[in-house]
């Protein structure tokens, strides 16, 4: 064996035959012994070289095609033994309705929307088998549900982020779906709430739910031909407000992604209005996208002030306040689809400041085509005083000049 490069004998017997080529052909016997001798030959084994097949035609990598047409998909192989052609979808636990021409292309007629996805063509002889894949996209259909739904359970709120599915063709929206679990309910059933999701977002923030208490979520997307099925379904418990006697329960899923809220909120009053001042979040396992400002008045609710904060500023300025009320500010942090918690809360009060309305607001004050009219009223009015004035100085000033001259000339006198 060491004069074939290559080769090699192992501890049990075995010949090992890195490259197969000519050397490798012929019959082979084996004998074993000790120091007793043998007890003969082995039955002769003859070794041939076969090729594994190789494909001549693979499938392209995407296919689109409308539902209810036909689609054919080529892939060919050859090899010795020549291979047998087989086709599978990739994930499909049900018998396939596809059928394979002669020519071992896979023929999808009339093609519908559950053959969409990812399809192999396998090429299998006695030597080995290889694989090539191909996507089918199934156009004209109601969307696909969507995938690796996740659930980040936050204070009395959860952030639901998701991959969307195949849009059928059409442009498709979402819609968060969630239900309390509760031990008794009040009714045979209980009922699910949704929120519509802003178009073009894959995340969705579900506020207002009660501590510790089980949720189910589900998305559902939609477009112009009809809604798609519902995703799985993922329950979880949004969190409460900290117990110190207690430990905090954990959360019901493991969530990889961790942001931490934004640090340090200041707020300090200027001469436009109150500038809010930050230091970023101190751990972050994604890029920071940005910023939301929210804010209350007077214990009310929490509402959005502004929700395109840079991620690279860590101050902003709020103008506009209302004279003589409290505020309440905090800042929440975003990464990719994930939100932060918010951060610590900042007391603002307006009473004795200086504060004036911003020139964003004036139009919420009074509408601009009745604020046109006040001031050409105030304009036109100005005008005619003026003129009023004017003409009176002027009539005043004739008229002294007619008796002076009156009282200048002399009497007339007339002799019979």
């Amino acid at each position: 064996l060491s004069q074939l490069p290559g080769w090699s004998l192992r501890p049990d017997g075995s010949i090992v035959v890195a490259t197969g080529n000519d050397d490798a052909l012929g019959l082979y016997r084996c004998t074993p012994y000790n120091s007793y001798g043998t007890a003969g030959e082995s039955r002769p084994t003859r070794v041939l070289l076969k090729d594994p097949p190789a494909f001549t035609v693979r499938p392209k990598e995407e296919y689109f095609q409308e539902v209810g047409r036909e689609l054919v998909i080529p892939c060919a192989a050859h090899g010795d033994p020549p291979p047998t052609i087989t086709w599978v979808k990739v994930g499909s636990v049900e018998k396939s309705s596809a059928q394979v021409d002669g020519n071992s292309s896979l023929i999808l007629h009339p093609l519908i929307k559950e053959q969409h996805g990812v399809w192999e063509c396998t090429a299998t002889n006695q030597v080995a088998s290889v694989t090539t894949a191909t996507s089918v996209h199934v156009l004209g259909t109601s969307p696909h549900a969507v995938t690796n739904v996740s659930v980040l359970p936050l204070l009395l709120a959860a952030n639901i982020s998701w991959e969307p599915g195949f849009d059928g063709g059409y442009f498709q929206r979402f819609s968060v779906w969630y239900t309390p679990l509760v031990r008794h309910p009040p009714r045979a059933h209980h009922d699910w709430v949704s929120l519509s999701v802003p178009a073009g977002a894959q995340h969705l923030l579900v506020e207002n739910l009660q501590p510790d208490t089980s949720y189910q979520f589900s998305v559902l997307a939609q477009n112009k031909l009809g809604s798609g099925p519902f995703s799985q379904i993922v329950t979880s418990v949004p969190r409460g407000f900290p117990v110190t006697t207690v430990p905090p329960e954990p959360p019901a899923m493991t969530v990889h992604v961790f942001l931490s809220p934004p640090r340090a909120l200041t707020a300090n009053e200027t001469v436009r209005g109150v500038l809010l001042r930050w230091d970023p979040p101190a751990r972050a396992s994604v890029a920071l996208s940005g910023y939301a400002l929210e804010l209350r008045q007077d214990k009310g609710g929490w509402e959005v002030l502004e929700r395109s904060i840079p991620g690279t500023d860590t101050q902003v300025l709020v103008p506009g306040l209302i004279k003589d009320a409290f505020y309440e500010f905090r800042l929440v942090a975003f990464a990719g689809s994930y939100i932060s918690d918010p951060s610590n809360t900042v007391n603002v009060s307006t009473a004795g400041m200086e504060v004036y309305p911003s020139r964003t607001q004036l139009p919420e004050l009074l509408p601009q085509p009745v604020l046109a009219g006040v001031i050409g009223g105030i304009c036109f009015l100005s005008v005619a005083v003026i003129f009023s004035t004017m003409a009176a100085c002027i009539m005043n000033r004739r008229r002294a000049a007619r008796v002076r001259k009156r009282r200048q000339d002399p009497p007339l006198v007339f002799s019979p």
